[in-house]
């Protein structure tokens, strides 16, 4: 038995069933954390709103909700504006090796669910499910370094780890979930130069509705090699080196990734690698004080050029630059939502913080979220100077996680920009426990979410 149908095997034969109580707890505190950034993302980004326009404008048989936009799609379009607009703030949870697992899963789940009529077990089971395939297929690829990724990972893995979701979703087995597969394997890819523009939030969108869309053929009888991820021609050969290591692809199962390594939540609305410099940046102003002390910056980090910005085009693509992130924190003493409008890039105590601000990356210092480190020093007015190092923002993995009540101020705030108290604390309870949610119930989130 080759490597896919042995995988397809394992993925169809877990259920409810073998999810512990642990990752059944932290797979709702995504699923909520995903929701809220989602209704941010349609309010605080241009291109969330561009992609509902140009979907309503295609048309499709309204079955699934556009969040935020008061009107109802096909569940693969759906998934498309869902999954970008999840993305867009870069603020859903990262996970090791990074990837973005929650915009690739979540928006083909909501989808299906109100197509299908399913219940709350079924989303979250295809919700870790989904995960699961992504974090072993980036693990099997051996590529820890952001240095060694040629394509931006949702794009890579995502359109496999929605498939596997949405399969799950509509009770595929394994002959047609191997179809699936080979379907959504031919669509996968997406490249990082658009770090930083409107087009980054759709390789989330555009992977988690081709995974939608691969499970709904395979279900319709569209075939496909049956052995994509191990044929000589097929997804291991096409996108991956010889590091990669498909036996480590069999590990898929319980305990699960969602609690072993687990994520971390993002509470700073960029890119993760810069949330070493905002730790860092905060705590340099908490021992400094008022930031027009400061004569100069040296921040000392890994080597990811795409996040060397030293002055972002705009606020969007202010969310990947060490530069920006770090002028914030020092300025603001906190980095939220509001931190990457353009108003805010381009005011004039920013301009200046952002000439003061040098950046040394330095080889010797990974670029693996496990194991990088960052070094800031600020040289003060009176020559003197101040340095701090973070190896890591609160709650990474491996690391205390963020307490639900720390969490639950980002949700509400999130939801805060769209809902009164009382739809916005209806909207927690039921995402917040989505498992234990019916049909009519994820009927009435959905319907909470859709205008």
């Amino acid at each position: 038995m080759g490597i896919t149908a042995e995988l397809c095997e394992k993925i169809v034969a877990t259920g409810w069933d073998d999810l512990s109580e642990e990752a059944i707890q932290r797979t709702r505190r995504i699923m909520l954390d995903g929701i809220a950034v989602a209704v941010a993302g349609t309010i605080q980004e241009e291109a969330p709103e561009v992609l509902a326009k140009h979907v309503r404008n295609l048309g499709g048989t309204p079955t699934s909700t556009v969040i935020n936009f008061g009107f109802k799609t096909s569940p693969v379009e759906a998934a498309y504006v869902n999954g970008a607009a999840m993305h867009v703030l870069d603020f859903e949870p990262m996970w090791q090796p990074a990837n973005h697992q929650v915009s690739t899963t979540l928006p083909a789940i909501l989808a299906l669910a109100e197509q299908r009529q399913s219940n709350g077990r079924d989303c979250l089971t295809a919700m870790v499910k989904g995960i699961e395939i992504m974090g072993w297929i980036r693990e099997a690829s051996h590529q820890d370094d952001i240095k060694t990724v040629r394509f931006h990972p949702p794009g890579l893995v995502g359109p496999l780890g929605a498939a596997v979701a949405s399969s799950h979703m509509i009770g595929l087995d394994v002959e047609k979930l191997r179809c699936a597969v080979g379907i959504v394997a031919s669509r996968a890819g997406s490249i990082l130069a658009n770090v930083g523009t409107m087009s980054k939030s759709t390789n989330c969108g555009h992977a988690v509705s081709e995974g939608v869309d691969a499970a709904l053929l395979a279900e319709c009888g569209f075939t496909a090699n049956p052995d994509v991820i191990e044929h000589p021609r097929g997804y291991v050969a096409s996108y991956f080196d010889e590091r990669f290591k498909l036996e480590e692809l069999l590990n898929y199962g319980p305990p699960f990734r969602v609690t072993s390594p687990g994520y971390a939540i993002k509470m700073f609305p960029s890119q993760f690698g810069t949330h070493f410099v905002i730790t860092a940046g905060l705590d340099l102003r908490e021992k400094i004080g008022d930031p027009a002390r400061i004569e100069r910056v040296k921040l000392t980090t890994p080597m990811m050029a795409y996040i060397d910005r030293p002055y972002p085009e705009d606020g969007l693509d202010g969310k990947f630059s060490w530069q920006y992130t770090t002028a914030c924190a020092l300025l603001d003493g906190k980095v939220v939502m509001d931190s990457f409008t353009n108003e805010r890039r381009f005011s004039d105590d920013m301009e200046a913080m952002l000439g003061r601000i040098d950046v040394e990356m330095r080889d010797d210092i990974t670029g693996n979220f496990d194991e990088m480190y960052v070094l800031a020093e600020a040289t003060l007015s009176d020559g003197s100077t101040v340095s701090t190092r973070c190896d890591g923002p609160r709650g990474k993995w491996g690391t205390p996680p963020i307490p639900e009540e720390d969490h639950l101020v980002k949700v509400r705030d999130c939801l805060a920009l769209k809902y009164d108290e009382e739809d916005r604390e209806r909207i927690i309870a039921l995402a917040g426990k989505f498992d234990e949610l019916s049909p009519d119930q994820i009927g009435e989130l959905m319907a909470l979410l859709a205008a």
